[in-house]
């Protein structure tokens, strides 16, 4: 009976060893110690902080399932789509790790939404965390142009007439947009240069771009720290060894008790939706991209993935020439200022509070129409233009971008609530 407690002093007399000498070689404790176990973080996380761990595990099951199918992926005009259906149908497993890619595209950009929207919430673009909003708002317009590109790649119908569609869009700059449209297809129209540069950028260019970010953005995370629902710095209220009494331990407490419960019911709808409705009714992988890449046939209604729409809607909402500038490329103009707006919101907002919990009506009115203007902006995108849905996009935009451009002015007169010295757990 002596025998197992020995063993287990020599086990942990070994790994101690070991871990010392990497130490001497390696900052493992320390960097561990930094930014988990001695990472103090706000004890009043809630529901909307999930969300930034889930945006994690998406991207590594990403990089894993986007590395096994390059292993097995064409990237011609020939054998793109091919080899998508060789995948499918005779890779072991194949069919699994293309759902697994397709449905992680929109499971990461439902994530990053969420994280972002609370990001908005709670004001965790204000001071000191501005230049965490600013890499977070990069690694979004990255994932933007990531998705872009592997959309192109199954080589289906739909996803050949959109790329066709969205490329043509630089072609409307005034002067240089049809030379530079040209030199991003590397061809006249979307051919095999096409899909071989999207390729490189996708698999290649942008994951690592994207890994970087992510890597600056939890280090400039930890060094500052984190937000909270109440918007109050925890480093304010300290005991007699330096721990903020409103803080605890990132790990264990966080890792655990928070995170993996999160992660395990996430993987159970995520999974659900890989085995038994990976199309999601034509959401997540539209009908016409079952079939392959046809120049000379058009898909009744030319539309965008759903993370896209809205953006998409804002495009088409501009229907008319201003300043002797095309109405194309005004959309273009608005499409991109909705996508990179955003990243102002730390100069925008004059509240003298952070959080949507202690801000006035004015805030919490704007942030609530903000939400449903991008929800119906998804919709109109979806279908097929019409003078109505026109007209309801126009003015759904309007109301995207007061949100931003108006919040200096209501921010700055709105009656504000009290914001209490501790926080609050609700």
């Amino acid at each position: 009976m002596a025998e197992a407690p020995q063993r287990q002093g020599k086990t942990a007399a070994a790994w101690n060893g070991f871990v010392s000498w990497v130490d001497e070689r390696f900052p493992l404790t320390e960097t561990f110690e930094y930014h988990m176990s001695r990472y103090w973080a706000p004890k009043n996380f809630n529901f909307w902080y999930y969300f930034g761990v889930l945006s994690m595990v998406v991207l590594v099951l990403q990089l894993l399932t986007g590395i096994w199918l390059t292993m097995s992926y064409v990237p011609s005009g020939e054998g793109a789509f091919a080899s998508v259906e060789y995948i499918m149908r005779d890779v072991e497993y194949g069919w699994l790790l293309r759902y697994l890619h397709s449905t992680g595209a929109s499971a990461f950009f439902a994530v990053v939404y969420l994280h972002m929207f609370r990001g908005m919430m709670y004001g965790s673009y204000r001071k000191p965390r501005e230049l965490i909003w600013l890499i977070g708002m990069a690694i979004f317009i990255v994932l933007m142009a990531e998705g872009f590109f592997g959309y192109l790649l199954p080589w289906g119908n739909m996803s050949f007439w959109a790329a066709q569609v969205i490329v043509s869009l630089v072609g409307a700059i005034p002067v240089i947009g049809p030379d530079v449209m040209e030199w991003v297809r590397g061809d006249f129209l979307i051919s095999d240069i096409t899909l071989n540069r999207f390729f490189a950028l996708h698999v290649v260019a942008l994951p690592l771009v994207l890994v970087m970010l992510v890597f600056v953005h939890i280090v400039a995370l930890h060094h500052v720290g984190s937000n909270n629902p109440d918007g109050i710095d925890v480093k304010k209220h300290k005991d007699e060894n330096g721990v903020p009494l409103d803080a605890i331990p990132f790990h264990p407490y966080y890792t655990i008790g928070h995170d993996l419960p999160a992660i395990v019911g996430f993987l159970i709808v995520f999974c659900a939706i890989v085995f038994f409705a990976p199309e999601m009714g034509g959401y997540f992988l539209e009908k016409p991209n079952f079939e392959q890449a046809n120049p000379l046939k058009t898909p009744d209604h030319i539309a965008p993935v759903w993370y896209y729409t809205p953006y998409y809607a804002m495009l088409r909402a501009a229907t008319f020439p201003l300043f002797g500038l095309t109405a194309k490329f005004w959309g273009f103009v608005v499409m991109a200022g909705a996508i990179v707006l955003p990243a102002v919101l730390p100069w925008l907002d004059r509240s003298p509070v952070k959080s949507i919990r202690y801000k006035g009506m004015a805030s919490k009115g704007m942030l609530a129409l903000f939400v449903l203007s991008f929800f119906i902006l998804g919709y109109l995108g979806l279908v097929p233009p019409s003078p109505v849905a026109t007209a309801a996009a126009q003015i759904c935009t309007v109301i995207y971008f007061a949100y931003f451009v108006l919040m200096p002015w209501y921010t700055r007169v709105e009656k504000t609530k009290p914001v209490p010295e501790r926080v609050t757990v609700q």
